[in-house]
């Protein structure tokens, strides 16, 4: 392959957690040149550039109530417009639906029934919508079949505030509720949460702590609310995630099955950098998905720098075989499903 440029639109925090400078060392071995790109300024005279790896969340979100965000985004667009030659990893509508756990969620519930023979489902969920009163909340859980214990998320998946979390145990106290959000059936896992990391045809499978069980049905205990990345992240520790009682063995995913929904995935989505939480049900061993997530950290995938290497390789030795590409389609929000 000839020298190749491929430009990085991270934010400063992406960045330096992924440790850029040391996978532009990696490709500079392989003739590819990295370019971190400065949104802020025009985009032309940074580039040629044969590809584009970005997560552009930050700016996605803020372009809904912020001007300059707007403009950003439709500089970056324009430009991506004026060079259909140019890789994007990854398109901006599949991303900005996975910002929107609206969407996201109803992605999920349809893997029930392309991957039904893998046993792969996806719990319950409601979306609550704005200024929904209390009763109409508690009657949508009945009859949406919810049930208790609930955990609740905001509506938008990025962000600090997206990692702050609340489990709900009776109908009473779905007063703790704060609308746009998503409640989702709790399910008992045994404290493992296993995500899956995909860079392109290849994915990872790493072991995380999770919530705890708790029993089944409501009570009168009070709403926890807590962070996720306080109880899911490699160094977590906390009471959140400490068994109450001796677990039996609960096996770990089955390779052939997380494959089928990495495969599944990729075809919904049209994504090669996400990644998907899953958890075991502790009672049918049913792997469930209860979250997807644009461009992840990466943390405990040690083959991550030369599997995305060899991703954008691919794709761009794809790309030189193909004619001329599609015209890139615009960011719009997306769609909501029926809710309160």
């Amino acid at each position: 392959m000839s020298a190749r440029r491929v430009g990085f639109c991270l934010s400063d925090k992406k960045r330096r957690r992924m440790n850029l400078d040391a996978f532009a060392g990696l490709c500079a071995g392989c003739g590819v040149e990295v370019v971190e790109i400065d949104l802020t300024q025009p985009l032309e005279p940074q580039g040629p550039f044969d590809a584009i790896v970005h997560k552009l969340s930050d700016v996605i979100v803020e372009a809904e109530r912020d001007s300059r965000s707007q403009q950003l985004l439709a500089n970056f667009q324009s430009y991506i417009s004026a060079h259909p030659r140019t890789v994007l990893l990854d398109p901006l509508p599949a991303m900005t639906q996975l910002l929107d756990r609206f969407a996201s969620y109803q992605i999920m519930t349809k893997l029930h029934n392309s991957l039904r023979d893998w046993r792969i489902c996806s719990p319950p969920y409601l979306e609550i919508h704005r200024e929904t009163d209390l009763s109409s909340v508690q009657q949508a859980v009945i009859n949406q079949t919810l049930s208790f214990p609930l955990i609740c998320k905001t509506r938008v998946a990025h962000g600090s505030l997206s990692h702050e979390m609340s489990l709900i145990f009776s109908a009473g106290s779905l007063a703790d509720v704060h609308p746009p959000c998503v409640l989702q059936s709790f399910i008992n896992h045994g404290a493992v949460l296993h995500k899956v990391f995909v860079v392109g045809e290849r994915h990872f499978c790493v072991e995380r702590p999770s919530l705890k069980n708790f029993p089944s049905g409501p009570c009168d205990r009070k709403t926890i609310f807590f962070n996720s990345h306080q109880v899911s992240k490699p160094e977590s520790s906390s009471d959140l995630t400490a068994l109450d009682e001796q677990m039996p063995y609960l096996p770990p995913p089955s390779s052939e099955a997380v494959a089928a929904l990495v495969r599944e995935l990729r075809s919904q989505l049209g994504m090669a950098l996400f990644g998907v939480d899953v958890i075991i049900n502790i009672r049918t061993h049913t792997l469930t998905v209860i979250d997807i997530n644009i461009f992840p950290g990466y943390e405990g995938v040690p083959q991550f720098f030369s599997s995305l290497l060899d991703h954008i390789k691919s794709v761009l030795k794809t790309q030189d075989s193909a004619g001329p590409p599609e015209p890139p389609q615009s960011v719009a929000p997306a769609a909501a499903a029926t809710g309160v």
